[in-house]
């Protein structure tokens, strides 16, 4: 069993100060940055960045769904820690500034499984979870 990585990252033309208000907002922008691969998502605490407590059903494919109870932690301004209490999941938010416009990094490591099972996981699973995050990006750019 080894870590696993999936990560996605996109330029958005709006300043970071910006970007990152709306990165921090569960509980009204963030539902609109969803695709279709996020079900059931609701804010059970908080609302805006650290604090936050928010839950989902994560279908990364049609046989493999996930269970997410994130709390949120912001240990440096622009970088969101997303931390799920039913798995070895963190998915981890960065908004860096590039000028007048902001980067958008998206960064998920969980505990694979072993085995084949974990080779496959490890080959196949983060091209999967990048292409969603991309949808989201997208949604981000779009809003903004």
């Amino acid at each position: 069993m080894g870590k696993v990585t999936a990560t996605a990252e996109r330029t958005i033309d709006a300043p970071a100060d910006k970007v990152r208000a709306l990165v921090a907002d569960y509980a009204e922008t963030r539902p609109k940055l969803l695709t279709e691969h996020y079900r059931d998502y609701q804010v059970t605490e908080g609302g805006v960045g650290a604090g936050t407590k928010a839950s989902w059903k994560l279908q990364a494919t049609s046989k493999r769904v996930r269970d997410v109870a994130a709390t949120v932690t912001e240990p440096r301004p622009g970088t969101l820690v997303e931390t799920d209490a039913n798995s070895s999941m963190v998915t981890t938010w960065t908004v860096t500034e590039a000028g007048e416009r902001s980067v958008v990094k998206i960064e998920t490591t969980w505990d694979g499984a072993g085995g084949i099972g974990g080779f496959f996981e490890k080959t196949f699973a983060p091209g999967g979870l990048k292409k969603i995050y991309d949808g989201v990006l997208e949604k981000l750019a779009e809003i903004v």
